[in-house]
């Protein structure tokens, strides 16, 4: 009898020591009724260069490696996601075409990301090896060979995780105006997001997962509406290089801004009972010099670091801090912008020059001082040429228009016209195709029956980039293979007076108030 009572104790000793331990378990991250699972998302989105930018300060993959390591040792269910654009454009991608993105990202162990529009800059052939050297998956549910009518480089359209008995399923979609932004070749289809995302929510569900998460490369605008069009629970975008929360539908939108400035981190309290997802936390974590470089990384920088060090080198001055961020080349006139037009009229001689404000890439604010060639490539990483064309001041007119097209609808448009050798004004409150209201050249309005010279580089001119598709069967006075590159271009005109401070002049003329000093309506708001 007494063993049996000792036999006894012992059961209940046990059975109480277990139940303290799942309590324990559950009570680190459950709310008060019922135990969660904790799924945290790492995000990072647009992330062109492995190294830190901003003169050291900000940004870094080695950093984020040791942040995510963190992350890892007290949330052991983590996902490091990507929202598209890596492989271009970067000074690096010039000479590796992306290679060197695709060993940093193998090296710190990303997870999963979807293609952004600038994968395909160098053509389909390219970024099918791209995908082919990466140990993380892509997801790329909307873009698809229309030979085999299957998804582009064979992705996976989605995937369905489960953790401690939870499944969440993740589904990529990309830019559909890819196709005009970049160099996809005619085999390459772009879907509609929404219809795509219609058709795939239900079979993801139908499989199990119980919270679906988009990772998209779109803009805010078209984030919104794949939300209130398809059951997903969170998305984790990219595209726009801006900071930024929205909601639309019952789905959470969010975005980091460019090169591991900073990491997003989500988690997701997901319910072991119902396997529905019951509350999202979330906040940004600033990837700084304060955090130490994953020693893992240092392989990446022995690997390119003679390219590295070659960028270093000094190509002349700026005596004033130059405004190359992504917002302010899309939206209106900067000193970089005008002093690149400036260039490009002066060298192939023209009377006007204009060039998508897309294509200014560095994203940064540049620090008076010393300017290396890393800098003159960060600005111009494309290499396109840069040509002279015969057009009618009609045709200008319709450029310019196109150029401010979307300047109302889309914060950040790469159309947006950078101009030397006239001056204009738009009012984007009228409608697209009316919007600009006074144009001058040498202080005489433009003459739409006039023929005028024009410098452009030729992904506008040749190619009909961003839309500009009104330069088609225009006369090119200079040639497009004999046109002087870019970026050659620009560090030209810097060398050439050691020293440069340049500053806007008014040239161009917005006449609306900008969304980003309207009363917001839509929802979206930067995080403090």
């Amino acid at each position: 009898m007494i063993h049996c009572e000792r036999a006894l104790r012992r059961r209940w000793s046990q059975a109480i020591v277990l139940m303290l331990v799942l309590c324990a378990a559950c009570m680190a991250q459950a709310t008060p009724d019922e135990c969660n699972v904790r799924l945290t998302i790492l995000q990072v989105n647009d992330v062109y260069q492995f190294a830190p930018v901003d003169r050291g300060a900000r940004g870094g993959l080695a950093r984020v490696s040791t942040l995510r390591k963190k992350i890892l040792q007290e949330s052991p269910h983590t996902l490091l996601l990507m929202s598209g654009d890596t492989i271009s454009p970067s000074v690096e991608s010039i000479t590796y075409k992306g290679q060197q993105m695709i060993d940093a990202w193998n090296n710190i162990g990303l997870d999963y990301a979807t293609f952004g529009n600038h994968e395909f800059d160098f053509g389909p052939d390219v970024l099918q090896q791209r995908v082919k050297e990466s140990n993380f998956k892509w997801l790329a549910a909307n873009v698809v060979d229309k030979k085999s009518g299957k998804t582009f480089a064979q992705t996976q359209p989605f995937i369905i995780r489960e953790f401690a008995g939870a499944k969440v399923g993740i589904f990529g979609i990309t830019l559909p105006e890819t196709k005009n932004t970049s160099r996809p070749g005619p085999d390459v289809d772009f879907l509609d997001p929404c219809a795509t995302a219609r058709q795939l929510v239900p079979q993801i569900r139908a499989q199990g997962a119980q919270v679906v998460i988009a990772l998209t490369h779109l803009s805010m605008r078209e984030d919104k509406e794949l939300a209130r069009c398809a059951d997903v629970d969170l998305i984790i975008g990219g595209h726009e290089h801006t900071l930024l929360e929205s909601m639309a539908g019952h789905a959470p939108i969010f975005k980091m801004t460019s090169d591991a400035r900073e990491l997003g981190r989500i988690d997701l309290n997901i319910s072991q009972t119902t396997g529905k997802l019951e509350s999202i936390d979330w906040k940004v974590i600033p990837v700084t010099g304060e955090v130490q470089e994953d020693p893992q990384f240092a392989e990446i920088y022995r690997k390119y670091g003679g390219l590295l060090a070659e960028l270093n080198e000094r190509v002349g001055h700026t005596d004033v801090e130059l405004d190359a961020k992504s917002e302010a080349s899309r939206s209106r006139e900067t000193n970089v912008g005008d002093f690149i037009a400036d260039a490009y009229r002066k060298a192939v001689g023209a009377d006007v020059s204009l060039f998508n404000g897309g294509s200014i890439r560095a994203d940064s604010l540049i620090a008076r001082g010393d300017l290396t060639k890393r800098d003159v490539l960060s600005i111009l990483p494309f290499k396109n040429r840069v040509v002279k064309l015969e057009v009618t001041g009609a045709t200008l007119r319709a450029a310019l228009e196109h150029g401010v097209s979307r300047s109302a609808e889309d914060k950040e448009p790469g159309r947006f016209p950078q101009v030397s050798g006239l001056r204009f004004s738009f009012d984007a409150s009228r409608a697209a195709g009316s919007r600009v209201t006074s144009v001058t050249i040498n202080g005489q309005p433009l003459d739409d029956k006039k023929m005028y010279t024009l410098a452009a580089p030729t992904f506008i001119a040749k190619d009909g980039g961003d839309g500009y598709a009104m330069f088609q069967g225009a006369q090119f006075l200079v040639q497009p293979d004999a046109g002087p590159i870019d970026s050659d271009i620009l560090r030209a005109a810097i060398a050439a007076v050691k020293t440069i401070a340049p500053q806007t002049d008014g040239r161009i003329q917005r006449q609306d108030k900008p969304a980003n000093e309207k009363a917001k309506c839509d929802n979206s708001a930067k995080p403090k």
